[in-house]
């Protein structure tokens, strides 16, 4: 996943297929058909997913910069997050991960099959970013969004969040599902997401929140579900 930093600064995080099945309850049918990940980051997803058949394609700001670039902003952040996790360990569940070992295994092995999947399958990385993604309407049938989206609430605003969530309700023609619903702090964002369901349902999209077997961040075991209601 790349987030914003600070303008035009990214953090990219290299989150593995795993996590991904967890976090988004992901099904073998919801891996049958045409999948977006934004933004993707430096995650397994999109190399895993396309292992298993499903047409994926992952989009983010930083697919722009040099392979060799990208590799090194990966080995800072696993090296910045494994300093936090050590420091702020009680701040997070282990059970997915056996403690902060383990956490830093998943990640650099997801990094390292990223790398190897954007060198040899350019075309599944798409270099855009949130709001304006470059998908005709109804593109992909599942849209997948993890740790952009109200974990950087600190930094995009309301208005950002609004036209994000249209951006992806409109490039999808099933579920769009946004994981998980904390800052990054860990604050829950139980009024942002109030607001932003009930402008989005005046458009027609309905939402759910849904408990999902993952939770890293404590308290952070929900995830946003919209889905555009038939006309």
């Amino acid at each position: 996943m790349a987030a914003a930093d600070s303008i035009g600064e990214y953090l990219v995080s290299a989150r593995s297929f795993e996590e991904y099945r967890a976090m988004f309850a992901l099904t073998d049918s919801d891996l049958t058909g045409t999948v977006l990940d934004c933004p993707g980051g430096g995650s397994s997803f999109t190399a895993a997913a396309a292992g298993r058949g499903c047409d994926a394609v992952a989009v983010d700001p930083v697919y722009a910069d040099p392979p060799d670039q990208l590799a090194a902003r990966q080995r800072d952040e696993l090296d910045r997050g494994r300093v936090w996790a050590s420091t702020h360990a009680d701040r997070y569940v282990w059970d997915f991960y056996g403690g902060v070992d383990g956490h830093t295994r998943t990640r650099s092995a997801a990094a390292q099959a990223f790398l190897s999947d954007l060198a040899a399958r350019p075309d599944r990385y798409r270099c855009a970013s949130l709001p304006d993604l470059p998908f005709p309407d109804a593109s992909f049938d599942l849209v997948l969004s993890s740790h952009l989206l109200f974990t950087y609430a600190d930094r995009l605003d309301l208005t950002f969040h609004r036209a994000a969530l249209l951006e992806l309700v409109r490039v999808s023609r099933r579920d769009v599902r946004v994981f998980p619903l904390l800052d990054q702090s860990g604050r829950a964002m139980p009024e942002m997401v109030t607001s932003l369901t009930d402008t989005l349902a005046a458009q027609g999209i309905s939402h759910r929140i849904v408990p999902v077997a993952y939770e890293f961040q404590r308290g952070g075991d929900r995830m946003l579900v919209l889905h555009r209601s038939p006309h």
